[in-house]
């Protein structure tokens, strides 16, 4: 039978599970996905950890588990005309993602996979790629601007820091040692994050000014850019919120849709970008796969696959 990985307590990746379940059908207006790839994402513990986070995000118990997935069409629901059977696609499914089959609405966040896109880095993509593509567009990023963008080797990180390369900005990333080499690849400036990240980020620019910070990691950051003097509506956060962000915007993935979406895939499989996968589970792993994540230092995306 199918399997689906759901949870039905809170608290700890501990209570994740693989249960088999009926093979879902798509209703009118929906297609079936078998899924090949579901890449996680952050926001997949806090939903797992945390009730009132769960609550948050619309989450309850019982509840599956991942939002991004890559597959082939299984079957259409009535009415469907902008997908065929066997179509390879890529999209999201909020805390649905990790099983065999996912439903999704036609007109939902849902595409077509271009050829050359792997399943791994394909259902990788939702959740980050449209995050990385709105965070970046909305701060307006020039090449005179100098960004700094926080776990730059990270899921969302790692595509704002090259689509803001390809802006023609200089580029700063924070990052694990073990992550600057990578970073430089990409024309990225790596310095290491944690207590006096705005001195060493003074050091690597000389007379440059920060003018953006792209914020993926927390607090810190934006204290940090509070005292390199970048004007507070240049800095975006998609870690904290409230007092926290001390008056930093907020935009995330929901200011972009599946145009946005499509475009980045396009980029990718054309070579243009590029989303590192960090490591491979098999859906029986659930657990040990949240577990790569949790540790942190992770460069790209963890990636659960069902075959």
């Amino acid at each position: 039978m199918p399997r689906f990985v759901q949870f039905e307590e809170f608290g700890s990746r501990d209570y994740l599970q693989v249960v088999e379940r009926e093979r879902p059908w798509p209703g009118p207006g929906q297609i079936l996905v078998r899924v090949m790839a579901a890449g996680l994402n952050p926001m997949d513990i806090k939903a797992y950890r945390s009730e009132q986070a769960a609550a948050h995000m619309g989450v309850t118990l019982p509840s599956g588990i991942g939002q991004d997935f890559a597959g082939f069409v299984e079957e259409l629901g009535e009415g469907v005309t902008g997908f065929d059977m066997g179509q390879a696609v890529l999209g999201t499914a909020p805390f649905a993602a990790i099983a065999d089959f996912v439903v999704v609405p036609e007109d939902g966040q849902v595409i077509t996979k271009p050829d050359p896109l792997t399943f791994e880095v394909a259902g990788s993509l939702g959740v980050v790629g449209r995050t990385a593509m709105a965070t970046v567009r909305a701060a307006d990023i020039h090449e005179r601007d100098t960004v700094l963008v926080s776990a730059a080797a990270g899921g969302v990180g790692v595509l704002a820091a090259q689509l803001a390369v390809r802006s023609g900005a200089t580029v700063i990333g924070t990052a694990g040692e073990e992550n600057h080499e990578f970073l430089e690849s990409l024309g990225v400036i790596p310095v290491t994050y944690g207590e006096g990240l705005a001195q060493r980020v003074r050091d690597v620019l000389d007379d440059d000014r920060v003018t953006v910070v792209l914020d993926n990691h927390g607090a810190d950051t934006i204290e940090a850019a509070l005292e390199l003097g970048v004007p507070i509506e240049r800095v975006n956060t998609i870690a904290v919120f409230g007092p926290q962000a001390q008056g930093a915007r907020s935009v995330g993935g929901r200011a972009a849709g599946n145009a946005e979406l499509a475009e980045l895939a396009d980029l990718l499989a054309e070579n243009e970008l590029v989303l590192p996968i960090d490591s491979i589970f098999p859906i029986e792993r659930t657990v040990e796969a949240y577990g790569r994540l949790e540790g942190g230092h992770v460069r790209g995306k963890v990636v659960v696959v069902t075959d």
